[in-house]
Formats: C-alpha cells, structure tokens, sequence
C-alpha cells in the first residue's frame, strides 16, 4: 500500500481551506424539526436514485476524458473487473462510490479521485493492509492522526468511510490547489507526499502549472504508475457504456448514502438500524469502524453512513433517463495538446434546440472525437441509442473512431413542389 506519513504544511493548509459538502456527500443528515403547521413541513429528500445519474456525475466531472493509445493497456486490464463490481445488486460499490463522487463534485474536485479506492482498497472499507494502511483510503495511523481521523480502543475511523471520505476530500482539496489544479501531480502527492512532488519539480525544472509527470525525475516507479493506474481505471468505465447489458444492469434504484448522527448513549449499531427501518447487517458491513456491531463510547458525537431513509422494495420501474444535475466545474487539462473539453449535455441540447427552423430542417452531423462515445452523442444531442446506430449502419459492437461523421437526424422529408401544393384539393 502507499500510504505514507502527514506532512504539517497539507495539514496547516487542509485548515484554511474550508470544505463544502451537500447532504448527500458529507454532511450529517438531521430529522426536520416538528412543524405547527403540517403543510410547512419541507417534503422529505428523495431516498434513491438512479445508478446511471451516478455514473453521469461522475463522467461529468471527469478533469481529462480523453482515451488515446498512450493509456496504459497493462493496467485496463488489471481494472477490467471494476465494471461489474458497480454493476452487481449484492456489492456495495456503487452507492459508496456515489457518495464519495458527490462529495468531490461538492468540493469542485475532479471525480479522477474518486477511483483512489478503487484501487487502494477496492471500495472496501473494511480493507486493511499487512503493513498498516487501512480502510477506503489506507491511511497508516500516523496519517490518520494528523489528518484528526479519531482512533481508540474499539474504534478505528480510517474504517469509516465517513471519517476516512471527509479527511480524505480535504486533503486531496489541498494538494488540488497547491499543485496548481493539475490532479495528476495531486495524486502523485497523495502518493508519496508533497514534498517529494514539490523537490521532483524543482530538481526537473518544471513548474506545477505546466508540468510533465512523466518527466519528473526522483519519484519511484510506484507513484509514476499511481497516474497511469487511475487513468487506466477512468478509461475502463468511462468506455463500460459500449455495453448495453451493463447499462442495463446500472439502471436501478441506488440507496443515497449520508452521514447520521448517532444518539448519545447508543451501544448497538444493529439496534439503531432496525428502529431506523435499516438493514442491520448491511449497516454494520458499510461502518467496520465500529468493531462487532458495537458503539464504544467518545467525546464527540458518533457518525454511521447510512442511505437517508427507509428503502423499502419497490414496485416501480426505475426511470431510464437520467435528471439533468450538473455538477460545479473542475479543473481540466485544458492546456494539453490532447485535452477534449466535452460541452454538458444539457447545455449543448438547449443550444442545438434554438435552431431556427427553416421550411426543410438541415441534418445536424457530428464529427467524432476521442472519448465519444454513443451512448454520450445520443444524451447530448436528444436522440435514441438505436437510432444513432441505425442512421449511421452501425451495430452495438461497433467502434466509433476520431474523424467518423456520424448523422444525427433521420433525413428530412422533401417539401412537396408550389405546383403540387397548388394541386391539392381545399
């Protein structure tokens, strides 16, 4: 694992910068005060939502989208089984990753950090490591501590993916500006620590704003391949949604996950669940932090990630269009020579529906670029998935290419001639 010790100057600065989280990324949820009036009261957060808005979200706010022959092959393949791992009903992943892409979207991080547990602990947060790190984020202890992780007997908060998240979102919000919003040599910080990164720039002659991660010199093989893992990774599900069976299998409702508060004098985690309308077993599974179910007595008041109401089963189809929930902006790599700055959906559709329409509508085309994706063209340009291939004679195993022109309107029906218009009985 790689995680090293603290440095003073992230955690002086992780201080100053102040972290801005929504309900649904890190902040505590609190029941509504009663209301004298039952008809003030504010209707209740929506307990669900659906697993391809997350997946959106997070390919919104992706800093560098791009996925050209440079991306490491080796590592796709390493992460080839992380697809399914979101996909599949029975694992946890998805709902844990959600939280944690809002919680950087909250922070306008890009979600490139939001793969970190993908592969330090595989989005367990139970994951403990033979040399010490442990949790979602493998802090070591020393890490933890300077990082204010709370640790005592019967409760290690690196395994809670509340305090791990929180301590986590704040220090990469610092590496983030200290690297001059370059996310890669952030994770290379996160790596081995910002100092290193920080000699390797200056021995390199390079500066963060337009540095070249491949060609700092004094960084081990290691924190070199961190960049290349988690590009790798964002490859790997960035193209997942060439499989109509995995979006399938994504579109379902996903529990939103949120800190709540514990009631002082609680002892039983399984205890709160159940009066809750929770899964006890599922509560205890996503909090390892409190050891054997058990809630050990602190100075402070306790926090349990738990979904932000009751999830009982239900009867409807979950929706197959994803809300419209742009995200802040993040940094991209604007800069690079290969960087593809991709417009929002939302935007570009409102944009395409101002088009004045003429007598005979012109066939809109899109020249394809590095990252399309089918899927993508079809949201952004307000067309189904199966038309676009039809139009196009393409079949779902296809690959689109840079410099394909794609149709994206069926052919426009011929204006009958003045003299057949003329024609035409009153």
């Amino acid at each position: 694992m790689t995680r090293l010790a603290a440095w003073p100057l992230a955690a002086a600065l992780s201080g100053v910068l102040a972290l801005g989280v929504a309900p649904a990324a890190g902040q505590e949820v609190k029941e509504p005060a009663a209301s004298a009036t039952p008809s003030a009261a504010p209707a209740a957060p929506a307990a669900t939502r659906n697993g391809r808005e997350i997946y959106a979200r997070f390919r919104e706010g992706l800093a560098d989208p791009s996925c050209g022959p440079e991306t490491s092959e080796r590592w796709q393949r390493h992460f080839a089984a992380a697809p399914k791992r979101l996909a599949a009903r029975d694992d946890d992943a998805l709902p844990l990753f959600g939280y944690v892409v809002d919680a950087l979207r909250q922070a306008n991080l890009p979600t490139e950090y939001a793969l970190i547990p993908f592969v330090e602990s595989g989005y367990k947060p139970g994951a403990r490591s033979g040399s010490g790190p442990a949790g979602l984020w493998q802090f070591i202890a020393l890490t933890a501590r300077n990082h204010k992780i709370p640790m005592r007997a019967g409760y290690d908060g690196r395994l809670s993916p509340v305090e791990s998240t929180q301590a986590a979102v704040r220090y990469l919000k610092t590496l983030h500006g200290m690297f001059a919003g370059d996310w890669r040599l952030a994770v290379m910080a996160y790596n081995a620590g910002e100092y290193r990164v920080f000699g390797a720039l200056k021995h390199s002659g390079q500066r963060a704003m337009d540095a070249d991660p491949e060609k700092l010199v004094g960084l081990s093989g290691i924190t070199r391949a961190y960049v290349r893992k988690l590009h790798a990774l964002s490859c790997v599900l960035d193209q997942a949604d060439d499989r109509e069976e995995w979006l399938r299998a994504l579109d379902r409702p996903v529990a939103i996950l949120a800190p709540r508060s514990l009631p002082s004098g609680a002892t039983s985690l399984g205890a709160w669940a159940r009066r809750h309308d929770l899964d006890p077993s599922r509560i205890e599974r996503i909090n390892p932090a409190f050891a054997g179910g058990r809630i050990a007595a602190g100075k402070h008041p306790m926090q349990v990630l738990a979904p932000i109401a009751s999830t009982r089963p239900s009867t409807a189809r979950p929706s197959t269009t994803l809300p419209a929930t742009p995200g802040p902006p993040v940094t991209t790599l604007a800069d690079a020579s290969d960087a593809i700055v991709i417009d929002p959906p939302t935007a570009t559709a409102s944009r395409d529906a101002k088009v004045e329409t003429p007598s005979t509508p012109a066939s809109r085309t899109h020249t394809v670029q590095r990252g399309d994706s089918v899927w993508r063209l079809a949201k952004r340009y307000g067309v189904s998935r199966a038309d676009l291939l039809e139009r196009n004679g393409l079949s779902a195993d296809d690959t689109l290419r840079p410099g394909m022109v794609l149709e994206i309107d069926a052919p426009a029906a011929a204006a009958p001639a003045p003299d057949a218009l003329s024609a035409m009985p009153e």
